[in-house]
């Protein structure tokens, strides 16, 4: 295995010690030491983007619970698939979700409301009941494809960063062996 990609990886990530005591992730446990939530591969990396952007996406609080809660069983990297979410954060949210309820409505062919997004109980009683339909499905399809994405181009990046550094070595064996 080839650990060029991990050392860019590794300078972002927190320590794992800090995550397994996060005050949210606690009530996992032991299922918080298994080893291969914290390893740094092709296949937990990928996974970990897949399963952080899919998250991101879901229209809950809490969703670095709902990344790590998925992380476990599919024993992906939990720190990647928990930092991931951020990507709609309070900032974002807004024209994130609105651009999925107005994907949901133009893939259901129903017309699109004079919607306000607001993160209030009071929001969710009144406009979410009206706009539920287009609006989850829209986030749905945003988190699968961008989870799709997310791997391929994970998969593809490391693939490429592994084949130029064997290139690397193999030009730096041809110039030692050549007098």
């Amino acid at each position: 295995m080839i650990v060029v990609p991990r050392r860019i990886i590794k300078r972002f990530l927190p320590d794992h010690r800090k995550i397994r005591d996060h005050k949210h992730l606690r009530f996992f446990g032991k299922l918080l030491h298994d080893p291969n939530l914290w390893h740094l591969n092709r296949r937990s990396v990928s996974g970990a983007m897949s399963v952080g952007l899919f998250s991101a996406f879901v229209p809950i609080p809490f969703q670095m619970v709902l990344a790590a809660a998925l992380a476990i069983p599919f024993r992906v990297n939990l720190p990647i698939a928990a930092a991931l979410v951020w990507i709609t954060n309070p900032i974002t949210m807004p024209p994130v979700f609105y651009f999925a309820y107005k994907l949901g409505a133009w893939i259901l062919g129903t017309t699109i409301q004079n919607v306000s997004f607001e993160i209030s109980a009071d929001w969710v009683m009144h406009e979410l009941t009206q706009i539920w339909q287009p609006f989850l499905l829209g986030c749905f399809l945003l988190g699968t494809i961008s989870a799709v994405l997310g791997n391929l181009i994970v998969r593809l990046f490391w693939r490429m960063h592994v084949i130029r550094y064997l290139k690397q070595k193999r030009l730096k064996r041809q110039q030692l062996r050549s007098p």
